[in-house]
């Protein structure tokens, strides 16, 4: 492509609730542009943006993609964001790159959680915000409802600029509420008609335009007051600095399958949303700390912001850009804000899917793709060494569920961390632990769909097959009362023999481990063995005599004993104090306790009741709840850890994917007796 002045570039990240048809909407953006020479369809795998191929074999957006096309003298960067909450980071890249977000809702189901959260994401990050009512060629589509539905939940912002005449539930035209025209469409071509007898709704809605246009300007307000028409161009800049500032949210509708209304979307996109050189300078800070203004052009010094990256172990990493300021060409050098070393630049692309196309620069306010960076990750800044800026560090929605990761073959463990490193440079909302005292691997995403791309990938791409199981629970035991005994180790074998004689009290205490003292009186037990009976006992307390769980909380006091001036030994008091455990402890009231977390809930008001159901099954205990404001409440609770590995599900199940929690280890406690006997139980069958 040919390059654009920041002025006339738009970057617009598309979001919206899943099956609301965002992808198909893309297609039909890149086809009316004559982008694309064919019309892909999600269900036949052959659409631009889901080029990956978990997208293609599961119908449905895993990543952000960027798509660029230009319409008449505007170039627009089209950033295709997921729907599903499972692959949410995708929404989070796409947005934080745009100015702005437009966001697709279904003519027939209306908002939906999706929506909600696009919204919410893009006014977080002060992004302009554009609704297209899309499916408006199917059976049951109710564009006023969806209307009321938008005004409900997003306010006054929303404005309607084309609205639909139907009889019989079929959209006979469109109506443009700027020129007051309307339209028909046949194969995607625009022809005008007749305006239709709508009776007072159309009076009712321009009045409302023209209301948020005097909202804009003082002397359009003026004018306003005053009863004057304003003039198109006073229209279209009015809904211009409406949208640029959040007051006017333009709702426009059509059909991406019969390609109605594209082309009024694609002017509103040019008209209405602001371009990079008005919006593109993120937050940003220097070196003292001081918070900097980005210019977006191409004269200032260069600041580049990384938003996505792609990991292939053929083709190498691919770093998704976006220029701030400044312009790249090959041979430019930039430093990595995060790391201090200098980035040599690779091949510069633009890429329109799957399709790469070489280019020699890529200017201010424009999106790219850079080869083989060395150290760039998502959410890294890079800038000339005559300016250091870095820009704010990017946010993703965090990773809740864990499961433990079992290996097809043997020894393939190295493997599935160097994939998992790998896959984690493209995915920040995955992690991946060794926890090291369940000995297992620990891959932790947003949802049960996300970990199965996960092993899909690792897979495919790394060559490693693995299977997902429940992690297991690192439990601790203890004891419940003081006990006294004696441990005596002989041993005679020709020669020197092994003598180690030890009395040893062991009592419950606050410790997270063992506490080891000495009360021995007249040289009972020579004090150069004192070591070696802290160090039986040292060993001993890693395993439990109930599951072999570790033992905390335990104290134990070296009280008399006896030795032989030839066979004693530091090995052979060892063994005594060892001997003396495993006597003592079942003795002394053993007991397993189990984590417990402290759960923080944010939900709707609407589901607090389920939700704290839900808890008490999981023997949580419901500490309190506070307002979260927007009609959320937080529920604070502590909680077995056992029992949430499935929560992140149960959530999302009851309140619709509307609600979030943050769960934190606070301490240890006793397991109930009656679920004792499944814990050893497992415990058993684990250390067959």
């Amino acid at each position: 492509m040919k390059q654009y002045l920041a002025g006339k570039i738009r970057n617009v990240a598309l979001a919206g609730h899943s099956s609301s048809g965002k992808t198909t909407l893309a297609e039909a953006l890149l086809f009316k542009t004559g982008y694309s020479d064919r019309f892909g369809k999600v269900a036949e795998g052959n659409t631009v943006c889901d080029f990956d191929p978990e997208e293609i074999k599961r119908k449905v957006s895993v990543s952000s993609t960027v798509a660029p096309f230009a319409w008449g003298s505007t170039k627009i960067n089209l950033i295709d964001t997921p729907g599903l909450f499972d692959f949410e980071g995708g929404m989070y890249e796409g947005i934080t790159a745009a100015e702005s977000v437009l966001i697709a809702v279904s003519g027939r189901s209306g908002v939906e959680v999706g929506t909600e959260k696009a919204y919410a994401l893009a006014d977080s990050m002060g992004k302009a915000k554009m609704f297209f009512v899309t499916q408006m060629d199917m059976e049951h589509v109710d564009f006023y409802k969806v209307l009321e539905q938008l005004k409900a939940s997003f306010g006054p912002s929303v404005c309607p600029l084309v609205v639909p005449y139907m009889e019989d539930g079929k959209v006979l035209c469109y109506i443009n509420l700027i020129d007051n025209k309307a339209y028909t469409y046949t194969n995607g071509e625009i022809s005008g008609t007749d305006m239709p007898d709508t009776g007072h709704r159309l009076e009712g809605l321009s009045a409302a335009i023209s209301e948020a246009i005097a909202e804009t300007d003082e002397e359009l307000f003026e004018k306003y007051f005053s009863g004057e028409q304003f003039t198109r161009d006073e229209i279209l800049h009015g809904i211009h600095q409406g949208v640029k500032s959040g007051s006017i949210a333009p709702v426009f509708c059509g059909s991406a399958v019969t390609m109605d209304g594209m082309d009024m979307l694609l002017d509103a996109i040019a008209d209405h949303l602001p371009s990079a050189y008005e919006s593109a300078g993120l937050p940003a800070t220097d070196e003292a700390g001081e918070e900097v203004l980005i210019d977006c052009t191409d004269e200032a010094p260069t600041a580049v912001f990384v938003f996505k990256t792609i990991a292939d172990p053929f083709v190498g990493k691919l770093s998704y850009v976006k220029v701030v300021s400044g312009k790249i060409t090959a041979d430019s050098e930039l430093i990595n804000m995060r790391t201090g070393s200098v980035e040599r630049l690779g091949k510069l692309l633009h890429t329109r899917g799957k399709k790469q196309e070489d280019t020699t620069i890529i200017s201010a306010g424009d999106i790219g793709a850079i080869t083989k960076l060395a150290e760039a990750v998502t959410g890294d800044t890079l800038c000339e060494a005559s300016r250091k800026v870095r820009f704010a560090e990017m946010k993703f929605p965090n990773p809740t569920l864990s499961m433990a990761v079992v290996a097809k073959n043997k020894g393939d463990e190295g493997k599935v961390a160097q994939g998992m490193q790998r896959l984690m440079e493209e995915d920040p909302t995955a992690t991946f632990r060794q926890d090291a005292e369940t000995k297992q691997q620990i891959i932790t995403g947003l949802g049960e769909q996300h970990l199965d791309v996960i092993v899909s990938k690792l897979k495919s791409k790394f060559g490693v097959e693995i299977s997902l199981e429940a992690a297991r629970v690192p439990y601790r035991e203890t004891i419940q009362k003081k006990v006294k005994v004696q441990g005596r180790h002989k041993k005679q074998s020709g020669g020197h023999g092994q003598f180690g004689d030890v009395w040893i009290e062991f009592e419950p205490c606050d410790s997270e481990g063992l506490v080891f003292e000495e009360k021995v009186f007249g040289g009972a037990v020579p004090k150069n063995y004192f070591p070696a009976v802290e160090k039986g006992l040292q060993e001993s307390v890693q395993k439990g005599v109930l599951a072999g769980y570790p033992v905390v909380g335990l104290k134990a006091t070296l009280l008399d004993g006896s030795y032989h001036p030839v066979d004693s030994s530091e090995m052979a008091f060892k063994m005594a104090a060892a001997i003396a455990y495993k006597t003592a402890l079942p003795q002394a009231a053993p007991a397993i306790l189990e984590p417990i977390g402290t759960l923080s809930v944010t939900v709707p008001d609407t589901y607090t009741g389920d939700i704290m159901g839900d808890l008490n099954k999981r023997r949580g205990r419901v500490l309190g709840m506070e307002p979260a404001g927007k009609g959320l409440t937080i529920i604070q609770s502590e909680v077995p850890m056992s029992e949430m590995s499935d929560f992140t599900v149960t959530l999302r199940s009851i309140t619709q994917g509307r609600g979030s929690f943050q769960l934190e280890f606070a301490r240890y406690e006793l397991l109930p007796k009656q679920l004792e006997e499944k814990v050893i139980a497992e415990a058993a069958k684990l250390a067959e």
